[in-house]
């Protein structure tokens, strides 16, 4: 039984997926600049004899592993695996083994985990090769971390084409999440995420005299609060939408000193492409107006980045079922909406996809730090489910 087989060789090479996940925490390399990792994979996937390029966008390597069974030779349908590879600038405070040697740089968003996990999902694929028809094609991306994104990157250099997926999929950790389990959610899961840089300039002075000056933090203030009115008064309650600013700055500046100049900086997030776009111009106006209304000049720039992210609801079902087959119905777990991005939403607006979510969490271990954290860090037992539960997946895809 083939479900069988693939919960035998997850079991059989965990030692190894575990040595593969240490050697590339060890080593972390930031986004754009995975040089080392993007190396390393291709050497792994030389010795296991699997065809693939190494090289696009960059540092991202690209795989095919072609089924044999049947007159086809693997040349049917195509499926898509991905995983990211970059990492973060954080520096590591785990008292591990394996912690990472490149000072200030750290896998905190568990990257080391799913690039290891697809290199073992590979390995398992390759030894069952002849028992599925179709090619699922690898994708080890770079640069998830930073914008414009890894993944756009790819896509626009033809990740997508030649041959074309049919269904993509992605796992991301999880540390809320136990491990031996997985979550999902169909439809809208995760928010696009733009980078809201504000300037707002009027006329400096001495903070006992402010009638002689024009005060750009007054007038920065009260764009805070009316910028919050967009999302609450002219986005569709019924749409996801956050707005945040979380860095603000002066130009010299004491207790008694009126600045000449304040900037901002901060992000918009929502799940609606539409309307993502009206919001930017309604807060480029209202930042240009009531800046003017108050005496002075502002302007906000908008970095566009990451779409947002929709698990096809098909596809997503269909996993979910295969997933239950793989696990069992009890662990497998509905997921709410997150406001946070990744940029595997580029795949999923070209696609159908399905991101979801590996536990990877340990209460009773101690293992609870959250991603982005310089204390986190994963229960390795999830190397047995990331591998296996992906081949799994991947070739039941590949038989609808």
């Amino acid at each position: 039984m083939l479900k069988n087989k693939i919960k035998s060789l997850s079991e059989k090479y965990h030692q190894d997926t575990i040595a593969l996940r240490r050697h590339i925490h060890e080593n972390p390399e930031l986004s754009y600049q995975e040089v080392e990792t993007g190396k390393f994979i291709s050497e792994q996937l030389k010795e296991m004899d699997i065809p693939h390029v190494h090289g696009v966008a960059e540092n991202g390597v690209v795989a095919h592993i072609r089924g044999t069974k049947g007159k086809a030779k693997g040349r049917k349908r195509v499926v898509a695996l991905r995983a990211d590879i970059d990492a973060l600038p954080i520096l590591e405070a785990n008292k591990v083994s394996y912690k990472s040697k490149n000072k200030g740089v750290m896998h905190a968003c568990g990257h080391d985990v799913h690039s290891s996990s697809l290199l073992g999902t590979a390995r398992i694929l390759n030894e069952v090769r002849n028992q599925f028809d179709g090619t699922i094609k690898l994708i080890f991306q770079p640069a998830e971390e930073k914008m414009p994104g890894g993944a756009s990157i790819m896509i626009a250099e033809g990740v997508l084409e030649k041959p074309k997926p049919a269904s993509i999929f992605g796992q991301h950790v999880h540390p809320p999440l136990e491990v031996g389990k997985i979550g999902m959610r169909p439809g809208m899961y995760m928010a696009s995420a733009d980078e809201l840089y504000l300037t707002v300039k009027g006329r400096g002075g001495h903070g006992a005299l402010p009638h002689d000056c024009i005060d750009p933090i007054l007038i920065a203030s009260h764009l805070v609060v009316a910028l919050q009115q967009i999302v609450s008064r002219n986005g569709n309650p019924t749409v996801p939408s956050v707005l945040t600013f979380g860095k603000i700055n002066s130009t010299g500046g004491a207790t008694n000193i009126i600045p000449n100049e304040v900037k901002l900086m901060g992000t918009f997030r929502t799940m609606d492409e539409k309307w993502r776009m009206e919001a930017h111009d309604l807060m480029k106006k209202m930042v240009k107006n009531m800046a003017k209304a108050m005496g002075g000049t502002a302007k906000l720039n908008i970095t566009v980045g990451y779409p947002f992210l929709v698990n096809d609801e098909v596809l997503t079902m269909r996993t979910r079922k295969f997933s239950e087959e793989y696990l069992g119905a009890e662990n497998v777990v509905d997921l709410p909406i997150r406001m946070t991005a990744e940029d595997f939403s580029y795949y999923s607006q070209k696609m159908p996809a399905c991101f979801y979510r590996l536990g990877t969490g340990n209460l009773k271990k101690g293992i609870t730090s959250p991603v982005h954290t310089n204390t986190f860090d994963v229960d390795e037992d999830c190397l047995k489910l990331s591998t296996g539960l992906m081949a799994w997946l991947a070739v039941n895809e590949l038989s609808i």
